[in-house]
């Protein structure tokens, strides 16, 4: 599968978003780095440890996206990608970060209320305060 255009990714990634809105669980994975595929390397070198922090020339990014299910359900994974060029980033993080808002605006927070209470209790129960 090759990488998507970038109004295929976002068109499927609002997909994903609204496909998660109406199931009662299910998780929306985004991830991305630098993309360096077929590019000459180049080492780092006592005097610049960190070369490749900062390269000669800027590199694409690699943007992806999955829905996170797992071998089992594989019929039902999604895992898109797109490739955002150097110069097209600003217009291309301003798109995803609106179509982020909007997906993530009907994800219901986790629920950490028994987090909250054991923490508390193990606070209480190392003052040397009772438990109970």
């Amino acid at each position: 599968m090759g990488h998507l255009t970038h109004d295929e990714f976002f068109a499927k990634l609002a997909d994903l978003f609204n496909a998660r809105k109406t199931k009662a669980h299910g998780a929306v994975y985004l991830t991305q780095k630098r993309f360096t595929f077929n590019q000459e390397e180049t080492p780092s070198s006592e005097a610049d440890p960190f070369a490749d922090l900062h390269p000669a020339r800027p590199l694409p990014i690699l943007i992806r996206a999955t829905n996170g299910k797992s071998k089992e359900h594989r019929a039902a994974k999604v895992k898109l990608s797109t490739v955002v060029q150097p110069q097209d980033l600003d217009a291309f993080y301003a798109r995803y970060a609106e179509v982020c808002k909007v997906g993530m605006a009907a994800l219901k927070p986790r629920d950490r209320t028994k987090r909250k209470a054991k923490a508390k209790k193990r606070k209480v129960g190392a003052a040397g305060l009772p438990t109970s």
